[in-house]
């Protein structure tokens, strides 16, 4: 008994830390990509807009930045600390992949991201333009990287265990892994998608509030078009994931879809099932509320196909079907508004009111957090879903936790939830201060081509201040 709660200690613990983390890192990954687009209309057109809301979302990025690195080094401590025997069987492979992703995507943006963020008049436009590029770059190489590894557990490839511990045999078979590409297009998708929404609902949020300036239609523009275009894709990768998470791993879709088995004896096809409580101890699912032959059309792309059911694996080896229903759920109820609020904006876009409905605006700024929300979901089920097993099929999740008191589990769990919500807490309260300030128009202008008195050459420090004195010594 006791042996199980430090599990399940040490599995919210983790839990906890990396919920909060995942949300900062897909804000960077979108956002620098957005930083690069504002940058570059900047370089093409001229048109000061489009630098003031560059330098508007920088200092969000950079405010993000930050928590994200803080709160991703806990969560590799935690490797160490909580699931050392998970470390010790198969460090030979996340351990490398982690490092790559420093070698590479870390040093990368650490080089040119003080450029990018305090260089706009100390360095030339194309050298700026190219640190915001490499900026960006490196948060998709760090995705690129942390997904590999990530992926290797659902899906293990290319190695041989050798005395308990697993040795890559073919690093391109472990890091190119069968679910790899839909993890990583769906993840930076999803990345791309949370924050047009956050970028549109800051814009309806000064909209209502009758601040309609250029930079902000444009803010909100771009988010909407964001919408109508990426949210489609998204839901064609995901049906691609879907059908790869079939394939190798089935137990986990039946827990999606809350499909135990028989259903499908009178050979009228798979219901997709909307609601239901899935319940894990009389293996049904009860309330069950579902559209004939749909799941078998979604899941197999046939009328009457059929999947494996939850009664078809031992009990000790099926993932929370209660849990991994309901949060498949909410991500595809999110994804299916996602799309709702393209398709409006489009409408009203078309009607030449897309600034002036105040009931898209209000949606746009309810779906602010849709995005984040979507992600830890899918999250939630992509992870709870692989349970038992820590690595798929090789190590158990209670093979791996390391032998903690559940005392020092649940005290240090407690100081996390305390630390976490003040720091992060400030963070968040602080970044939406910068975002109810809204873009300043003109910020980052040049006042000169560069020499004494100008940002761009300061020859001693009081040499860049823009100020200048009367007579009679006022500003």
């Amino acid at each position: 008994m006791a042996e199980s709660l430090a599990l399940d200690l040490a599995r919210i613990q983790f839990g906890f830390t990396i919920s909060f983390h995942i949300i900062f890192p897909a804000i960077t990954i979108g956002l620098a990509s957005y930083l690069v687009v504002l940058e570059g209309l900047w370089l093409y057109t001229r048109r000061t807009l489009y630098r003031d809301l560059y330098h508007f979302w920088s200092k969000i990025f950079a405010v993000n930045f930050g928590m994200g690195v803080v709160s991703g080094l806990v969560m590799a401590y935690q490797f160490g600390t909580n699931w050392s025997f998970f470390s010790e069987f198969a460090g030979g492979v996340t351990g490398p992949l982690l490092a790559y992703e420093v070698l590479t995507a870390f040093f990368l943006e650490a080089g040119f991201l003080g450029v990018m963020l305090f260089g706009w008049n100390r360095v030339g436009p194309g050298l700026h333009f190219f640190s915001t590029v490499v900026v960006a770059v490196g948060t998709l190489i760090s995705t690129f990287w942390i997904l590999a590894s990530n992926s290797w557990m659902q899906t293990p490839q290319g190695f041989e265990i050798i005395d308990g511990r697993v040795v890559p045999t073919d690093w391109l078979a472990v890091i190119f892994n069968p679910s790899f590409p839909y993890r990583l297009a769906h993840m930076s998708v999803a990345a791309f998608l949370a924050t047009a929404l956050f970028v549109g609902a800051s814009a309806a949020w000064h909209l209502l509030r009758g601040r309609d300036e250029p930079a902000i239609r444009t803010m909100f523009s771009m988010a909407m078009w964001m919408m109508v275009v990426v949210a489609p894709v998204q839901v064609l990768i995901g049906d691609l994931h879907g059908l790869n998470t079939l394939k190798h791993q089935p137990a986990k879709v039946a827990a999606m879809e809350g499909h135990w088995g028989g259903e499908t004896d009178s050979g009228e096809g798979l219901p997709l099932l909307l609601f239901g409580w899935p319940d894990m101890a009389a293996e049904t699912t009860h309330l069950a509320v579902g559209v004939p032959r749909l799941g078998s059309l979604i899941l197999t792309h046939s009328w009457d196909g059929t999947i494996p059911g939850l009664k078809e694996f031992p009990a000790q080896d099926r993932p929370n079907a209660t849990v991994v229903f309901w949060s498949f759920r909410v991500m595809v109820g999110l994804g299916l508004l996602m799309l709702l609020l393209g398709a409006l904006s489009l409408l009203q876009r078309w009607r030449g009111r897309l600034y002036r409905s105040r009931g898209l605006l209000r949606f746009a700024l309810a779906m602010g957090p849709a995005g984040l929300v979507a992600i830890l979901a899918g999250w939630y089920t992509t992870e709870i879903g692989r349970q038992p097993w820590v690595v798929y099929g090789l190590m158990r999740t209670s093979e791996a936790v390391s032998p903690h008191a559940t005392g020092t589990l649940a005290l240090s769990l407690g100081l996390f939830v305390v630390v976490y919500l003040f720091v992060f807490g400030a963070g968040v309260a602080y970044m939406l201060r910068l975002v109810r300030k809204g873009p300043v128009t003109d910020e980052g202008r040049e006042e000169g081509d560069g020499g004494p008195g100008h940002q761009r050459h300061a020859m001693r420090p009081l040499s860049a201040v823009r100020e200048t004195f009367d007579d009679d010594g006022r500003v």
